[in-house]
């Protein structure tokens, strides 16, 4: 599928064939692309987490607002990110660059976090919605569909996935063969009133 049609024709779907599965390998297809989204100085802060597991997933569900896509879509992904990536990992993904490079980059991005959560948080999140982007429309590239989500206790869910104290939950994305076609798009705002030339 060309990339425009892909954006054109993602939607966020609800309901999915419970019967369609995808292998192992189409998975980890999906969750190789969804990997090559780009990441603030290439900290490469998110984690995937893939639930196959259908208790998991229906513990999931008991605590995400009883979503059918939860336990019924072919694929279910927590996006989470590492918050302290950016201290932890610095020197890990800029291996392979000359050292100067790497001392420039360690400085730069320790002025960048050091004592400011709010950033070393914000980060993560924007990295997480690229990755999630990337990831749906990877599947939809295949002719799948998928649902971000948000819908859900994310304290209850970080504690079914053993979430280590470090990281944060972003959002979920569910992937499969939908059994429904999606409503018309509506109550788009006009594109000259969402699109500011310049400076508002």
């Amino acid at each position: 599928m060309h990339i425009d049609e892909a954006i054109q024709s993602r939607r966020a779907v609800k309901a999915y064939d419970s019967s369609f599965q995808l292998s192992r390998e189409e998975k980890d297809e999906l969750l190789r692309l969804a990997l090559l989204a780009p990441s603030a100085f290439n900290l490469q802060h998110v984690r995937l987490v893939e639930v196959s597991d259908p208790a998991l997933r229906a513990q999931i569900r008991q605590v995400g607002w009883n979503q059918a896509q939860m336990t019924d879509a072919s694929m279910l992904v927590v996006v989470c990110a590492q918050l302290d990536s950016w201290e932890k990992n610095v020197r890990r993904v800029w291996e392979g660059t000359p050292s100067e490079v790497q001392d420039y980059m360690a400085g730069a991005i320790d002025t960048y976090y050091r004592d400011k959560p709010q950033v070393q948080r914000d980060e993560t999140m924007r990295s997480c919605g690229l990755m999630a982007q990337t990831l749906m429309l990877a599947a939809r590239g295949k002719g799948l569909d998928s649902c971000p989500m948000d819908g859900f206790d994310f304290e209850a869910v970080g504690k079914l996935i053993n979430l280590p104290e470090n990281h944060v939950i972003a959002m979920m994305v569910a992937v499969g063969k939908r059994t429904v076609d999606p409503k018309p798009r509506v109550g788009k705002l006009p594109f000259d009133e969402v699109i500011i030339r310049d400076c508002f």
